[in-house]
Parts: structure tokens; sequence; C-alpha cells
């Protein structure tokens, strides 16, 4: 089944702010870390299942980046994955429950 990839405002908010921070570090690093984390979007859109369910109504999954200490959540929807927050591994990991789609 094919699912849409919906990416909320307020991710990809967590996403250009985080990457500004890399830029003002190195110049590119910021692009490298919008790359980074578009590929475990990715990644999770072509198998969310693959990832660790936090949540199971609704279901709420998170995928780590690899380079980048990074943890992306997402809601599996039968329809769509909806990315709703990017959060840095020094956050409390709850802080995810703050933007959950519903809430």
């Amino acid at each position: 089944m094919i699912r849409r990839l919906i990416i909320r405002a307020e991710a990809e908010a967590d996403i250009s702010e985080a990457a500004l921070w890399y830029q003002a570090r190195r110049a590119g690093l910021g692009e490298e870390f919008i790359t980074e984390v578009h590929a475990a979007i990715e990644s999770a859109a072509a198998n969310p299942r693959k990832y660790r369910r936090l949540r199971r109504r609704p279901e709420v999954r998170r995928v780590l980046t690899r380079r980048f200490p990074y943890r992306v959540f997402f809601v599996l929807r039968p329809d769509a994955i909806v990315v709703f927050r990017v959060l840095h591994g020094a956050r409390h990991e709850r802080e995810w429950k703050t933007r959950l789609p519903g809430n």
C-alpha cells in the first residue's frame, strides 16, 4: 500500500531551526542536516513498521537519523504517514507528545 507523506509545518520548522544552527557552525552543514533528515523520513515512508512504536492509538513511531543526533516522530495512518516532530537527542523523549496530532 502506498501512503501519502505529510510533513506538518511544525516539523518543517523544527528542521529549519536545526539546519540554521548547523549552518552557522559550518557552511554547508545545514544542507547536510536537511538531507539526512529527509533520508530518515523517506526510509520511514518506505517501511514504517520497521521503526520503534511509541504509542498504539494513534500509532506513533520514531526513526533516528544516522549522522546527526535527531529523532523524527510520525503517526502511521492507513492512508498516510504524518511527520509531526523532529527533536534533538538531548531533548526529553516525551516532548513529542506536546505536538501529537489531535491533542
